[in-house]
């Protein structure tokens, strides 16, 4: 009686075996992807640095596709591998939305593009020279302001931030009016003031253009008043199957990681200059093959050449 059942379990067993075998010799490995899609939100500082990167790319072989979208729908797409490349995880701002597709496995944060950006509220040089060298200095001087800081948008952090500042009367701010604009409302008041030499306060940020055509320093936040010196970083991310996917692509933004000047003088080109981003692109990468270079370390070709010597073919002099 416990032949046949041993012969039973035998068989099964086989058919087990042969099924498991069969199924995955048809699973066909996972195949290497053609097309990179980038999600560009409407910022000209990402729009530029995702042009840069895709012009990259398609010297390397890639196919590229630009898609506008809001950060929540691109935060989606990269986590339903509906999209491949994001160049704006901004934190701390965008902490929260990233963080929890990291633990859940669905995206990686790649490599940290842009370090170190500041943000909160500015003077001109020659203010700063002038002795306002923190946000607490500021109330000693509130005649020569108006009493006034320049906004931008209303509900936007560093507005919240100031007008907390206010209603508290933290570093003496009690008395001071946020006047809440547009940015570009905010930058034409800001640069009509500074034409004519007068004392003007404002938010500001990095990168940005304002950074280029203005002589701008940052005031520091010496009595935690959270309003300036507010330290931001900018993530690369995709979703965490693209090493696996696009190696060659996964090696090529893990190192791409920009200059705060640069970034600057693409925001000022495109935004300020009004010049369209992929020419702008195109300019910056021929003039500037070195940093093209160190992004290009190691990394091949889709056809195994090297990547830098097809990027000095097509953008060399």
């Amino acid at each position: 009686m416990s032949f046949p059942a041993k012969s039973f379990v035998a068989k099964s067993l086989s058919l087990k075996a042969g099924f498991l075998l069969s199924a995955f010799a048809a699973t066909p490995a996972m195949a290497e992807l053609d097309e990179l899609r980038f999600g560009v939100p409407p910022w000209p500082g990402v729009t530029v640095k995702s042009e840069v990167a895709a012009q990259l790319l398609e010297t390397m072989g890639y196919e590229t596709r630009q898609q506008d979208l809001a950060v929540s729908v691109i935060l989606e797409g990269l986590s339903r591998n509906d999209l491949e490349i994001y160049l704006g995880g901004w934190y701390p701002v965008q902490t929260d939305m990233v963080e929890p597709l990291v633990a859940d496995g669905k995206v990686e944060k790649v490599v940290s593009n842009i370090s170190g950006a500041n943000s909160g509220l500015v003077v001109p040089q020659y203010v700063y020279d002038a002795g306002v060298t923190t946000v607490a200095e500021l109330a000693a001087h509130y005649d020569q302001f108006d009493g006034e800081i320049q906004g931008i948008e209303a509900g936007t952090g560093i507005n919240e931030a100031i007008l907390n500042a206010i209603d508290n009367d933290l570093a003496g701010l009690g008395d001071w009016q946020l006047r809440e604009s547009s940015t570009s409302a905010m930058l034409a008041q800001a640069e009509q003031k500074m034409a004519d030499e007068e004392w003007v306060t404002f938010v500001g940020w990095e990168p940005h253009w304002m950074n280029v055509s203005f002589d701008l320093a940052y005031l520091a936040d010496s009595d935690d008043a959270g309003v300036a010196a507010i330290e931001s970083t900018v993530w690369t991310i995709t979703p965490a199957s693209l090493a696996e996917e696009a190696p060659q692509a996964h090696r090529f933004l893990s190192q791409y990681v920009v200059a705060i000047e640069d970034q600057n003088e693409w925001v000022h080109e495109y935004s300020y200059e009004e010049r369209p981003a992929d020419e702008v692109a195109q300019e910056w990468i021929g003039n500037n093959l070195d940093t093209v270079a160190a992004w290009m370390e190691g990394v091949e070709t889709r056809e195994g050449e090297s990547a830098i010597e097809q990027v000095r073919a097509q953008f060399g002099a």
